[in-house]
């Protein structure tokens, strides 16, 4: 997709802009469009003039430097602006916590041109002493180095995933395929992957191949075979395509689909059996008849076990679960009601209410909570109490209107760096759900961060702990937290914990989730919409559920609204 390229010189014209020290107005425009695009499901190349200029963000002058791009592959402006600023200072502010101004201080004293540099003078103690530069400076850049080299040669789950979509679009269209799958960790719905792998059948793989390595998004080709080609497209993500014969189809998925560790598992059972599994799919070792392999549940079926969903294959319990029959039953898609995190533009949101309940009605949603932010939060246009009341009285006002759908009046509540909350208890008792969270003060000891969020779970009227880590994949780790401690307090205290849906959060992560089930803690997968189209991220939530193991009855938000109502308000009792 075009969008993940259009988003990224978005980000990079605002970066140069901050650097030469810009409108900020302008800077945003360019960091809420990037957001924007970067977060659409359909592909920019798809939709009309009209419709992208409809895209909050996207006024008459960046739908058409979109639709220059889309039509030329290059972009005028963003060419003529990279030669006011050296390359190697724009991917410095890749490292968190350094800003534009810092960036151009290091570049002008000390003539750093990329991150290389940057941890060089850092461990060699030469950052501090500049303006604004102290030891923990250093020692928080060299932290976020450490984090980019933890992440170079991965790729988020958000951005593999779209892209893997568009492959398989352009697939169907245009090749002679029959079945066709997304293979590897990203069928695992894993929150980062270092490639994407894909399966396919056809009675021309020959064909498959030339479409494949001449689509869009191929920048180049490593390897073209008569049935497995391997690609690198313009996002630097690697892409294995293989066809394979249609009665080895399910052994093969099964194989590509993984973990090795799951694999290597079932390969030892089958042993056992006197089978041999592989790729080609089940034999007998005996005779080398072929048994399976033509569906994916063959695997599973002839090792006497239930079919084990993708993203439970990691060897962490599942197959001792299968033998023993008590797998759970995976959260599906369908389960969920509601959405009981989303912002308006009241705050830092870009619709009304109004607008908002019809692209949650469009989902199939049967409620949905307003949760605008609290006044603490200033960045985010955070309401002050009596705004507060007036959003309240507005949204209260338009529930008594709808029919066949209901909303519940809330906030996002920010959890400030003392542990305390943003609004008084006066204020919180008559809101339907309070979604309280960090957003500031992320380098504090892991003591004080769980203090915070613990505390906010000891108030009556918190439902919920939202996005409990702050991590964004590949941009920023996870502030220090003691987790256990947490969910331990959310379970005392019925305080729920949030899988944000965000593509660049899932937070809770996977392993958390399955933790919080195992406690016995709600949880909740909300989409954080500020965008309606960000209702689409849903799927993201429901994959990192799966991997913990979530089931329906785990979640607060597949209740139907009076059962749900009822679970917030014992809350607070």
């Amino acid at each position: 997709m075009k969008n993940q390229e259009v988003a990224k010189i978005f980000n990079d014209i605002a970066d140069i802009l901050e650097i030469e020290g810009d409108n900020p107005f302008r800077i945003r425009a360019y960091r809420r469009a990037a957001q924007n695009i970067d977060s659409l499901a359909t592909d920019v190349t798809e939709i009309t003039d009209e419709e992208l200029r409809k895209i909050p963000g996207i006024g008459g002058d960046l739908a058409g430097k979109v639709r220059e791009y889309v039509n030329t592959g290059h972009l005028q402006f963003y060419d003529e602006l990279k030669k006011d600023v050296p390359a190697g200072l724009v991917n410095i502010l890749s490292v968190p916590g350094l800003g534009p101004k810092t960036a151009r201080l290091l570049f002008d004293k000390l003539h750093v041109k990329d991150v290389d540099d940057l941890e060089k003078y850092a461990k060699e103690g030469k950052l501090k002493g500049l303006p604004g530069i102290q030891a923990k400076t250093e020692e928080n850049i060299l932290k976020g180095i450490a984090m980019i080299k933890r992440h170079t040669g991965r790729f988020p789950l958000g951005h593999a995933l779209p892209l893997a979509e568009g492959i398989i679009k352009n697939l169907k269209e245009k090749a002679p395929v029959n079945k066709l799958s997304i293979a590897g960790s990203l069928r695992r719905w894993k929150d980062t992957v270092k490639d994407i792998d894909i399966l396919a059948t056809s009675k021309d793989p020959h064909k498959v191949m030339d479409v494949f390595v001449h689509l869009p998004q191929i920048k180049e080709t490593l390897m073209k075979g008569p049935t497995k080609s391997s690609v690198i497209t313009r996002e630097g993500i690697q892409v294995d395509l293989r066809v394979v014969e249609e009665e080895s189809f399910g052994a093969a998925l099964a194989y590509f689909t993984g973990s090795k560790e799951h694999n290597i598992r079932l390969r030892e059972m089958a042993v056992k059996k006197g089978l041999k599994i592989n790729e080609y799919g089940i034999f007998d070792v005996k005779t080398d008849r072929k048994v399976g392999g033509a569906h994916e549940s063959d695997v599973y079926k002839i090792l006497e076990m239930p079919y084990i969903e993708p993203e439970m294959r990691e060897d962490t319990g599942e197959i001792e679960a299968a033998v023993k029959g008590s797998l759970p039953r995976l959260i599906e898609i369908g389960d969920i009601k509601g959405d009981l995190h989303a912002h308006t533009k009241d705050s830092d949101g870009s619709h009304d209410i109004e607008e908002l309940v019809d692209a949650a009605k469009a989902k199939g949603h049967e409620y949905l909570a307003i949760t605008d932010h609290s006044k603490g939060l200033g960045v985010a246009r955070g309401l002050s109490i009596e705004q507060m009341l007036d959003h309240d009285r507005k949204v209260r006002a338009l529930n008594k209107k709808l029919k066949g759908f209901r909303l519940l009046s809330g906030t996002e509540m920010d959890i400030r760096s003392d542990g305390t909350l943003d609004y008084p208890d006066e204020i919180l008792k008559n809101l339907d759900i309070v979604v309280a969270s960090i957003h500031s003060g992320f380098r504090q000891s892991k003591e004080q961060i769980t203090k915070r969020l613990v505390s906010a779970m000891k108030n009556p009227y918190v439902s919920i702990i939202a996005h409990p880590t702050g991590r964004l994949i590949g941009e920023r780790d996870a502030y220090e937290v003691e987790l256990e401690e947490v969910l331990k307090t959310a379970r005392e205290t019925g305080a729920a914990i949030e899988i944000n849906a965000y593509p660049l959060r899932l937070d809770l992560s996977d392993i958390y989730v399955r933790r919080a089930k195992e406690l016995g803690v709600a949880l909740t997968i909300n989409t954080d919409t500020h965008v309606m189209f960000q209702f689409d991220f849903l799927p993201y939530g429901i994959g990192t559920a799966r991997r913990g193991w979530a089931e329906k009855k785990d979640v607060l938000n597949t209740l139907p609204y009076e059962a749900l109502m009822k679970r917030l308000r014992r809350k607070g009792k």
